[in-house]
């Protein structure tokens, strides 16, 4: 018989145990193995039973258990030493509070969904994971940072296999009461804090607001099941990524419009430092900027009112946005009026133009869509900063978003790169040492073996589990005790299933890997782990394959699915697998951190040459799946054909060999070694502390610097400086270019020579402080371009001006350091002590084909 409604019962602790409350309700017991351990003790099945939570734990526990724990001297001054621990943790400073520099007061950083445990299933892939790890390492660094994100009453889905292999999906009820989750409640009467959005026909959207402790860092989550809202409202925050384009458009405005509000009351309630800096994790949070423009139009801290253009400007300033996506499709567009309906008079910021909200967002580029709003391009346009997740990644999206600078070359548009890092508390095994360079040889194999003894049991639990699902008898699973082999090389791939990563390339050609898995002396067994969206068909089709290929009675020993991927599994997985695969796209990986976490377990990876793997792949570290280029790289069929080719010849002729070729102590020397490189020099490079000290000293630290130089008078007088400039830009030119130098007509010269370069320039208008001229110069391809990194900038200087016609004479050196072909250029930018950069603006002149001219002809060089 189903409830009619639901309650959560909370348990009345004994005195001497009300500590366990507060350990049970801050996250930092998710990568605190002593703690954990603690709440485990209390009662080892229901531990078990609470999937790991120890606020669930608490209510099953036993009266007469507790009784027996308050009594118990011994378990006591654990309780004492674990509670004493935590309490220093959250108080004792740490790096932030001893570095140097402006850094801000406070972060606040949005995303969609966060991965801080499995007991809190609020995420769905690396996106979220990443997110908590950030959300940690902030908290071990002690950041004040804030994060800002929509709590999901059904989370992601849970996934299960029918008897065919088909993936389906299960949305089971989240109760935050059972969670280590609390809700903001105003100070005096302790009434919850709502936040409330205006929809159109008069609706409102309200949301409440949950507080998690992520050891000494808030996350606020907003939850739209509020019963004054109607049905519709109410199901906003449902479920992570589901519903048609009004609900993901909802979601986002409540991420970030609500976001912004949330940590407004947070900071009021608590008394929290306001943050200087926000950070948009992806482009789902972008309308976090608007909210903080419409709050400057309102009045600022300083009760300073700031038009529309002005609040743009200091807005801008303080804000950080991160892209994690390398493809056109993973970004949300929605259609032109859906938005327009959303925001106006009639809806949210009344005091915004509709038309100033739709210019941030409206594809109005060469190659965009007239009618489409995309989040992504928002996100750039209301951030100072932007940055990919790897290197290649940044190349990836500067390239992506080019058109929204045309005239500058992909190099130059402002999208660096921080490459991403992962959480080592949570990630690496308690066994792994913190440091393996004094294990020797036959104790770091033997650490592995038994690492692959845990995940074989573990695999093991959840074939059988699964297959149970899938309607199978009990008597029929016996073969499932001889499934996997601790002595065999175990290799891992689980990750989302989009088409991009490829799950099933290494079914490609069957009988080959058949023959990798059943070879007599050098047997090889892979466990798969992966969830295909709800939506995406072609994804649970790819699963399905993958899966009927593992059902197989000839092969199902060595190779397995396992249903459900999430971070409880993923711990097993990157600790037990010997060898971590990846087989994406290239470069359609924007990092790929699940490599990152095995390696920090001594996994060797496998991978395609995308994401982080490209920047750090070293022969000691693993190997590099070889990609398809020329002709075989736009041809889906013959690439996959000649990458599966390349890791099959790698795993027969390299890995599996390494693998078994042991010493006179049964050691293999090789692979320890590379083992012994990868925790040692590879795990260091990727850790989130790396990753987010370089946020805090190369973005967040800048961003605040710029919040503070733009104070409302500065941003009146740059909001004024950009109108005036744009307005004059189409009247200004470059009329003629000219060189003097060491040679004549016609001649090479020679690397270390100079020349003179003058040029004649209109500026319609504005004057020499408002732009700089710039030489351009580097080696030449076949096209004439000049390489983007690496050419060289010059600024020139005004030597005269303006004449009769107005016009301003320009000159300086051009230095002739390089052999070769080479080129050079002149062009014009905006320049302001108050820009980031000279493309901010995305303005740029460039001479014309019968502007350039040159005394001595040498106009184009040849270096020797």
């Amino acid at each position: 018989m189903k409830a009619i409604r639901r309650f959560s019962v909370r348990p009345v602790l004994p005195e001497p145990l009300r500590p366990l409350s507060d350990l049970a309700r801050n996250l930092r017991w998710s990568w605190h193995p002593e703690t954990r351990e603690l709440f485990r003790s209390l009662d080892p099945e229901a531990w078990r039973a609470s999937a790991g939570n120890p606020v669930r734990l608490l209510s099953a526990v036993p009266a007469e258990r507790l009784a027996e724990l308050a009594e118990d001297r011994g378990f006591l001054r654990r309780l004492a030493v674990a509670a004493g621990d935590l309490a220093d943790y959250v108080s004792e400073p740490r790096w932030y509070q001893r570095a140097d520099g402006v850094l801000p007061s406070g972060v606040a950083y949005f995303s969609p969904e966060f991965g801080i445990t499995g007991a809190l299933p609020q995420y769905s892939g690396g996106l979220g994971i990443l997110a908590g790890d950030h959300l940690k390492t902030a908290s071990d660094l002690g950041v004040p940072l804030i994060g800002v994100g929509l709590l999901y009453r059904h989370g992601y889905f849970r996934q299960s296999l029918t008897h065919d292999g088909w993936q389906q999906e299960h949305y089971p009820v989240f109760d935050p009461n059972e969670q280590p989750l609390q809700i903001l409640r105003e100070p005096g009467d302790g009434a919850p804090v709502r936040v409330e959005l205006r929809l159109p026909g008069g609706r409102v959207l309200r949301a409440f607001v949950w507080k998690a402790c992520v050891g000494r860092v808030p996350l606020l989550l907003l939850d739209s099941d509020v019963e004054e809202n109607a049905p519709g409202e109410r199901d906003v925050t449902d479920r992570l990524y589901g519903g048609g384009s009004e609900h993901r458009l909802l979601q986002e405005m409540l991420l970030g419009i609500g976001g912004v509000r949330a940590v407004r009351a947070y900071c009021r309630v608590s008394g929290h430092p306001e943050p200087e800096v926000f950070h948009t994790n992806e482009g789902h949070a972008g309308f976090l900027g608007l909210e903080r423009i419409r709050e400057l139009g309102e009045g600022g801290p300083d009760g300073t009112r700031l038009g529309f253009d002005a609040a743009l400007e200091k807005v801008r300033a303080g804000t950080v946005f991160t892209t994690h996506t390398p493809v056109p499709a993973g970004i949300d567009r929605f259609d032109r009026e859906l938005v327009a309906r959303h925001f106006g008079d009639d809806g949210e910021l009344p005091g915004i133009a509709v038309e100033d909200v739709l210019r941030l967002g409206m594809e109005s580029y060469a190659g965009g869509e007239p009618n489409v709003f995309n989040m992504a391009v928002m996100g750039l346009r209301l951030a100072q900063r932007a940055n990919g997740v790897s290197t290649l990644h940044g190349q990836v999206s500067r390239e992506m978003f080019a058109p929204l600078w045309p005239g500058f070359d992909s190099s130059e548009v402002p999208i660096g790169s921080l490459t991403n890092g992962v959480h080592a508390p949570t990630w690496t095994a308690p066994a792994v040492p913190a440091d393996a360079r004094d294990l020797k040889d036959a104790e770091l194999w033997e650490l592995r073996r038994s690492l692959r003894e845990r995940l074989v049991q573990e695999v093991r639990r959840r074939l059988y589990a699964s297959w149970r699902q899938r309607g199978a008898a009990q008597a029929e699973l016996g073969w499932i005790d001889g499934v996997f082999d601790p002595d065999v090389l175990t290799v891992g791939f689980a990750r989302r299933v989009p088409s991009y990563k490829r799950l099933t390339l290494m079914l490609r050609d069957r009988d080959r890997l058949m023959e990798q898995l059943l070879h007599p002396q050098r047997p090889v067994q892979i466990v798969v782990a992966g969830k295909a969206h709800p939506a995406d068909e072609g994804g649970k089709r790819l699963v399905q394959e993958l899966v009927r290929f593992s059902d197989d009675p000839r092969v199902r020993h060595r190779i397995v699915f396992l249903p459900d991927y999430g971070m409880a599994m993923a711990r097993h997985l990157y600790a037990g697998c010997d060898v971590w695969l990846n087989n994406p796209l290239r470069p359609l990986e924007a990092c790929g951190t699940s490599g990152m976490k095995a390696a920090l377990n001594g996994c060797l990876n496998l991978s395609v040459l995308d994401g982080w793997w490209d920047e750090w792949f070293e022969p000691d570290f693993g190997w590099a799946v070889p990609s398809a280029d020329g002709a075989a790289a736009d041809d889906t069929e013959r690439r996959d054909a000649i990458e599966a080719a390349a890791l099959y010849e790698l795993v027969e002729d390299h890995i599996a060999p390494q693998f078994y070729e042991r010493n006179g102590s049964g050691v293999p020397d090789r692979w320890v070694e590379m083992v012994r490189q990868t925790l040692t020099r590879l795990g260091p490079k990727v850790l989130a502390d790396r990753m987010l000290r370089e946020y805090v000293e190369r973005l967040y630290a800048p961003a605040a610097r710029s919040q503070r130089e733009l104070t409302p008078p500065a941003a009146e007088e740059l909001a004024a400086w950009k109108a005036r400039v744009r307005a004059a830009w189409p009247g200004v030119v470059i009329d003629h270019v000219e060189t003097s130098g060491e040679a004549g007509s016609g001649e090479a010269l020679e690397v270390g020579a100079s020349l003179g370069l003058r040029v004649r320039v209109g500026l319609g208008g504005l004057g020499p402080d408002d732009v700089e001229v710039q030489a351009v110069s580097g080696c030449v391809d076949e096209s004439d371009r000049i390489a983007g990194r690496g050419a060289v900038r010059t600024p020139l200087k005004p030597t005269r001006g303006p004449d009769m016609e107005g016009r301003w004479l320009y000159e300086g050196p051009l230095a002739l350091d390089r052999t070769g072909a080479f080129g050079y250029t002149v062009r014009i930018l905006p320049a302001h002590r108050l820009l980031a950069g000279g493309a901010e603006m995305g303005l740029l002149v460039v001479p014309s084909e019968n502007a350039a001219s040159s005394s001595d002809g040498t106009g184009g060089l040849l270096m020797r």
